[in-house]
């Protein structure tokens, strides 16, 4: 096993997919074909215009294979007293394929990102941990999020043609 990090390039983009797709199987434990479609046709646009900018993806790779990913998306708003510059991040999703699991990978893709944020400027990073990954960024220095609000969300619904 030769493990190397860096960040992802375009030349990366259809192994990002098929990892992004693997990452939406796991977490929610599967989905539908209509859904594999609309993800196989959306994300190679979205990765050629957003990565490296908007959207930074960390990789672990054995070789040229991608075995481990953290995305971090940047995220420009108003100014306000917890964004004080403007810009934030947030870790879209990590995955790490199961034969590379409790290796570290995460660990040190993680400090990649946050060291990557530090040096971006970003005022924070948020995450939403699965139960598997919480004492993973626990220990690279996450910390519960404290707030007077309750997430919401209105979640639009189509059908398999499209329509709402």
């Amino acid at each position: 096993m030769d493990i190397t990090f860096e960040e992802a390039g375009k030349a990366d983009i259809n192994e990002l997919i098929r990892l992004r797709i693997k990452t939406m199987i796991a977490d929610y434990g599967g989905i539908s074909d209509y859904e594999k479609e609309c993800m196989e046709k959306q994300l190679p646009d979205y990765f050629n215009r957003k990565l490296g900018d908007e959207l930074v993806a960390f990789l672990a790779k054995d070789g040229d294979k991608i075995v481990s990913v953290a995305y971090l998306h940047i995220i420009e708003m108003p100014a306000n007293s917890t964004v004080v510059h403007g810009f934030y991040g947030n870790v879209l999703s990590v995955f790490t394929e199961p034969e590379y699991r409790c290796q570290g990978l995460c660990t040190q893709l993680m400090k990649n990102l946050l060291e990557y944020g530090k040096k971006r400027g970003l005022d924070k990073i948020d995450l939403s941990a699965t139960k598997e990954g919480y004492s993973v960024y626990k220990k690279v220095g996450f910390t519960d999020k404290e707030h007077n609000f309750t997430d919401m969300q209105y979640k639009y619904v189509s059908g398999d043609d499209g329509s709402l």
